[in-house]
Parts: C-alpha cells; sequence; structure tokens
C-alpha cells in the first residue's frame, strides 16, 4: 500500500466523528479463544518471539483474506460498522475500551489482536455478530479465523471519539486535547528518501492489557515483521491535553539495513506562506505540520519550515544524542486556513523525546511532490549512523507527545512564527537579475523586551550564492521581529541550503532557522 492510498483511508475515519463508530468490539469475554485460561505473556516473551522469527524467511501474508474482501468498493467497506455495545471491556469500569477495524479494501493483511489478563492472553475472534453491514455487495459467509486489520482506542472521558489508532503497516495516530487527527507515526521506516523502493514493516499482532479498575494508562505490545527485519514494541498510552505514549522497541534485523528510520513521523504538507507552487485551491493554506523542530544534543533550537518541492527533497541534520524533534503545526489561525471541515488549524504536533543515548546519527526529513492533500508526503526520522547487522538486538525508546504544543520550547530564544518567500528585488526599481527574497518572522523569547535601539543583526549563511539587502527590525504586530534578505542563485539547480538566526551583541537570540532552496532553472527565472 502507498502513502496516498493509506492517508485516503485515515482521512476517511478521522473525519468520521459525527457517524457510528465504524471497528470491531466484543464483550467482556465474547470472541475469545485460545483456551479458558490464556497463555503467559511478557514483553521479554515477545522479544524471545521477535528473535527467532528473525531466523526464519520471510513470510508474507497480505491478501490471505476472502476475495469478496479483497473486490470491496470503498462505499462497501465505509458500510462495515462496528457495534459499540460489543466492544472490548465495554461494561466494566476500565476507562478503556477498544474496537476494531475490518479488514478489506487497502487493508489486506490479517492482524491478531489479543486480550492480556493476569499475564495471560488470549486471542480475540472474529465473530461477523460484532459488525453491522450496510454496504450493496454480498460478504458471504466469513471465516472465524479471518482477523482483523486493527484497533482504535476510546477513552472514559467520551466513549464516542477515540483517541488512537493502529490501522495499516505499522502506522497509528493519536490525538490530544483538540480529538482531531492529523500527523501519523510508523513502527519503523526503511529505505526511505533513498531512491530505492521503501519497505513498509507491519504489525501483524497486537496484546492488549486490561486495565484495572480506575487505570489511567493503557498497555499495548506489537510484533513488527518484514523482509528486512523483525522488532518487538512496547506501548504505554496516557490521554490527556497532550497525549502520551511511552514507546520501547527491540529490532531483530534479517539483514544489514543501512537506511533505517527511527521513530518515523508522517505528515502532510501542500501549500503554505512559504511554499505557494500548488496554490490552485480556494483555501490558502493546507498542512497537517508546517515545521520540523529540533533541539541537538548540544541544546541548539532549529526550525525547519516544510516545503511541498518540485522534486524530491532530502535534508539531514547530524547530532548526537539528540534531545527531541518533532513534526509541529505551529499556526493555529483558522483564518490562515478557512477549512471548516478537517481544520487544520487543529491538527495535532508530535514531539519525539529520546530516553535514551541514541549516540551519533542525524535527524532526516524527506519532502516528496505532491498535487493534492490526501498524499502524505513528509517524512522525518532518527537515522543512526552505524547500519542496523543482521543476528543482533537494537533498543530503541522514546517518548511521544501528541497535542497542539510540543511539551519543551526554546523559552530563553525567540521561536519562528513565520517563513514567507517571493521574487527579490526593490520595489520602484527596474530588476536587471533574478533573486528570491525570505522573510522570516520571529517571536517570543527576549524580543519584547528590546529597547528600540538595540542592534539586532541578521546572521545569514548559504551554501551557494549571494545574499543581499538584509534587514532586521521589530514587527510590533507580533512583539517580534522580521528578518529579510534576497538570495541570488547561481546557474545550478542544485538545492541551496539556507541558514539564519538573530543575534544581539554576538549571542543568539532566536532559534535557527534552516531552509532548502531550489532555484528555478536559468530559462524560467522570470523578473516580471
Amino acid at each position: 500500500m502507498d502513502r496516498r492510498t493509506l492517508l485516503k483511508v485515515l482521512l476517511a475515519t478521522a473525519g468520521s466523528y459525527s457517524l457510528p463508530p465504524l471497528v470491531f468490539a466484543a464483550s467482556e469475554e465474547a470472541g475469545v479463544s485460545g483456551g479458558a485460561e490464556g497463555t503467559p505473556f511478557s514483553y521479554a516473551w515477545l522479544k524471545g518471539q521477535a528473535r527467532n522469527l528473525a531466523n526464519q524467511p520471510y513470510q508474507d501474508h497480505e491478501g490471505e483474506i476472502p476475495d469478496v474482501l479483497k473486490n470491496l468498493s470503498w462505499d462497501d467497506y465505509q458500510a462495515i460498522r462496528f457495534r459499540e455495545d460489543h466492544a472490548l471491556w465495554n461494561g466494566t469500569e476500565s476507562s478503556f475500551q477498544v474496537q476494531l477495524f475490518h479488514l478489506g479494501l487497502f487493508f489486506l493483511a490479517p492482524v491478531s489482536i489479543h486480550e492480556v489478563r493476569d499475564g495471560k492472553a488470549r486471542e480475540l475472534a472474529y465473530n461477523p455478530d460484532y459488525f453491522d453491514y450496510e454496504g450493496e455487495r454480498p460478504l458471504g459467509d466469513l471465516p472465524p479465523d479471518l482477523g482483523f486489520a486493527g484497533f482504535r482506542v476510546h477513552y472514559h472521558t467520551n466513549f464516542q471519539l477515540d483517541v488512537a489508532s493502529f490501522l495499516g503497516a505499522s502506522y497509528f495516530r493519536a490525538v490530544g486535547a483538540e480529538m482531531q487527527y492529523g500527523i501519523s507515526a510508523r513502527g519503523l521506516a526503511i529505505d526511505t528518501g533513498t531512491g530505492k523502493e521503501e519497505e513498509f514493516p507491519r504489525f501483524t499482532a497486537f496484546w492488549l492489557e486490561r486495565p484495572a479498575e480506575g487505570q489511567r494508562v493503557l498497555r499495548v505490545w506489537a510484533l513488527l515483521d518484514s523482509p528486512s527485519t523483525t522488532g518487538a514494541y512496547a506501548f504505554t498510552i496516557d490521554p490527556g491535553r497532550n497525549l502520551v505514549m511511552d514507546v520501547d522497541v527491540a529490532l531483530y534485523p534479517r539483514k544489514q539495513m543501512d537506511r533505517v528510520g527511527i521513530a518515523p513521523l508522517t505528515s502532510m504538507y501542500q501549500v503554505g506562506e512559504n511554499s505557494k507552487r500548488m496554490d490552485y485551491d480556494w483555501r490558502p493554506e493546507i498542512h497537517d505540520s508546517d515545521g520540523l523542530a529540533m533541539l541537538t544534543g548540544a541544546g541548539e533550537w532549529l526550525w525547519r519550515p516544510l516545503r511541498n518541492p518540485r522534486r524530491l527533497g532530502f535534508s539531514s541534520f547530524a547530532d548526537q544524542d539528540p534531545r527531541g524533534f518533532g513534526l509541529l503545526q505551529r499556526d493555529r489561525n483558522f483564518d490562515h486556513y478557512q477549512d471548516d471541515g478537517v481544520f487544520y488549524d487543529r491538527r495535532p504536533s508530535v514531539w519525539v523525546e529520546p530516553r535514551e543515548s541514541w549516540g551519533k546519527g542525524s535527524i532526516d526529513l524527506v519532502e516528496i511532490p505532491t498535487v493534492d492533500e490526501t498524499f502524505d508526503n513528509i517524512v522525518a526520522f532518527w537515522h543512526p549512523e552505524r547500519p542496523l547487522e543482521a543476528g543482533r538486538e537494537y533498543l530503541f525508546s522514546y517518548r511521544l507527545h501528541w497535542g497542539e504544543q510540543a511539551p519543551v520550547r526554546p523559552y530563553e530564544l525567540a521561536s519562528v512564527a513565520a517563513t514567507r518567500t517571493g521574487l527579490g528585488g526593490v520595489v520602484g526599481q527596474e530588476r536587471k537579475y533574478f533573486s528570491w527574497r525570505f522573510v522570516v518572522d520571529f517571536a517570543g523569547g527576549p524580543l519584547r523586551m528590546l529597547a528600540e535601539e538595540a542592534e539586532v543583526i541578521p546572521e545569514i549563511s548559504v551554501s551557494r550564492g549571494r545574499v543581499e539587502i538584509t534587514s532586521a527590525r521589530p514587527l510590533s504586530a507580533i512583539d517580534g521581529y522580521r528578518a529579510m534578505f534576497d538570495l541570488v542563485p547561481d546557474e545550478s539547480e542544485d538545492p541551496i541550503e539556507v541558514r539564519l538566526y538573530l543575534s544581539l551583541k554576538g549571542e543568539p537570540i532566536t532559534e535557527t532557522w534552516f531552509y532548502q532552496y531550489f532555484p528555478p532553472a536559468p530559462g524560467d527565472r522570470k523578473l516580471y
């Protein structure tokens, strides 16, 4: 399944809040197979299973479902609706309920779901009575060992809405207090943005621990499998204003993996203030995230605005023991989007916080050209410096924060508030050559405290080309500063790396803004 197909389904399920829930549910005991006593389960056992599986040839089980489910139309798949009264833990004192997604259409790989209680696991058996179906194409008799496509989690504050879902390959999503889906995370990224065919590992089985009465966190485990690796994952889900997920990962490569992405985040950026290539839509901005934020191991704050490039873009930020990174939606102004259907101004930001030393590597950003908003075209992840070798165990742990605000921000420094670009030159004067203007607004930190005569300097560096017409001046509308400069590119169309921050008396007073600019071909550099 490609990103476009997957996102189309995820967007549809995200917009289903006004409809009956889509997925599966089992009452407290209904649909449980594997024996009344169950089998012992622990994360250590799961890691052992993943290690053993890595020593066996990979087997792809996609498509091992009845043909009628493979050939469902979009409308018929949406017509398979889960019955709320069969939700797992419905009718108990649990703070959580779980509903499962039905197989079909784009979701063709069966996933097994287990309930863990008192250290023992029992598999939830498929039962067609868990679903209502109002489609036109008859489904017929489906086998009792059909399995499921994934699941979603509901919380006691409002059981009608889900706060997290796991569906498709190793994708999962969550929401903060805004109860708005957007950005997705993945278990693992392999060969993303390399020019090779990207590999999409799958979560093939899940184990969900029944929460004790009054327990406010949900524990979930997953088994990952792919041609290159297996893995054991442990999730602790804690809903709140920011939903927090603790993630523990154990990977067991089948073969050496040179390009692996840890804690990958996937988002969408079509058009915005700084990237207007696809500006034919009536809405002024269309994106789930507007920038990649990074807090380096050395304590430097970086901000990289996202773009919808004309061709594949790749940026890599080398680091050691990063303190965090995330794809953020900083712009929360409805007027900038004017979307009263999917509400891009409410889309959650996601911040990745390593819970251990990650060593040397890089935070990588992949930007893929897109012509519409159903294409998930932004990927960010941590790439370890050394390849992951076959036959070894690799452990990673991190925390994901889903919500309007990242849990940390550069309070001592000003943050980038907006990035705008356009044709350079001096108003009223004839342009003799092509240049591209960058306008970067900074707000917060010490800026509102500066005296009018403060000598704020824009510190600008570029990998190629020439910088001219530079300035930094107060911007009262945001209690901040606006930096402006023109970049005159050379004849090459290769990307130019740009770096900017504001300083006062030689000391940085803002986070560092990075940009990757793709100059147009020399023949396309219009002067108007």
